[in-house]
């Protein structure tokens, strides 16, 4: 009987660990249609007060992001972003320049943080059904519609003495997102990626139409995207 007994539970285990295997296996063959993503890095704001930019004079600021993503087909998906940039004012204007920016009330410094949600449609330069079939390097990109909100201490003057005053602003924005991936595992890639928030309004830093454009926010980061099922996979 004894021996009976451990031979019926070596069967067992072994049929249990077969079927778990097959399980598995045909879990894989299912794709992982959804990304989760968080970013990483430098950025910059091109603002009207924010530096000389074609001498590279303007401050670099830290910017996070994370999103998640829902693979529509074989090369499109519909990605939806959330995060937030740090942003300054820079560089050293000359004395015509304060001048006329004192004459319209302007800002001098602009310091805060962006806030930021969009929701685009993005597609693979390389397309792939599976997850576990998509290739080692791939670009993607797209753009979308957002809104954005800004908080910062602004002052009109360079003067120390005066008292940062606090203005918010919330707009609209157009993002324009572009990234090259590369797989680090069955289920994880690493990105390099670029986003420029292209915005609908030029008061965001309290100084209008100095610059030719609105004020717009630019971005560089390295992003980690994770693939996985959702509950109705199972």
């Amino acid at each position: 009987m004894s021996k009976i007994f451990k031979l019926s539970t070596l069967v067992f285990f072994l049929f249990a660990s077969m079927n778990l295997s097959a399980q598995n296996i045909y879990k894989e063959k299912q794709t992982r249609d959804n990304i989760f993503s968080f970013g990483i890095g430098p950025s910059f704001a091109y603002i009207d007060n924010g530096a000389q930019y074609r001498e590279f004079n303007f401050q670099i600021k830290p910017s996070i992001s994370a999103s998640l993503t829902k693979r529509l087909n074989e090369r499109f998906e519909l990605r939806a972003t959330g995060g937030v940039q740090w942003i300054s004012s820079g560089g050293n204007p000359d004395i015509k320049v304060q001048n006329k920016w004192t004459t319209n009330n302007s800002s001098f410094t602009t310091v805060g943080s962006v806030f930021y949600f969009d929701v685009m449609p993005s597609m693979y330069v390389v397309p792939f059904g599976n997850h576990m079939n998509r290739s080692i390097f791939n670009f993607y990109g797209g753009f979308g519609l957002g809104v954005m909100h800004v908080s910062t201490e602004q002052t009109k003057s360079f003067s120390k003495d005066e008292t940062p005053k606090r203005e918010k602003i919330t707009t609209g924005y157009v993002p324009i997102r572009a990234g090259i991936s590369h797989t680090i595992g069955p289920f994880s890639d690493i990105a390099l990626e670029g986003t420029m928030m292209v915005s609908f309004n030029d008061n965001l830093d309290g100084n209008i139409g100095f610059n030719r454009w609105n004020d717009n926010f630019v971005q560089g980061q390295i992003v980690y995207r994770r693939y996985f099922f959702s509950k109705s996979d199972y």
